[in-house]
């Protein structure tokens, strides 16, 4: 019974996460969306199922900001 309850409380905020990503990101462009949730915290994985995106584009998109950054 407490793992029902385990797992229904992580799918809730699992969901509360992909609002709030929304909503933090709105009107912004999909490289500003990745830049902003990877400062955030959110990792490679969770951005690319939240935005609907692959996980490969989240990390060559991270991988080119810190190479822009240190020029």
């Amino acid at each position: 019974m407490e793992e029902n309850l385990n797992k229904s409380i992580l799918d809730e905020l699992k969901k509360l996460n992909k609002l709030m990503s929304v909503l933090v990101t709105n009107g912004k462009t999909p490289g500003e969306k990745i830049l902003l949730l990877n400062q955030i915290g959110l990792t490679p994985k969770e951005i690319s199922e939240t935005l609907g995106v692959t996980s490969n584009l989240v990390s060559v998109t991270i991988y080119q900001d810190k190479k822009k950054r240190k020029k």
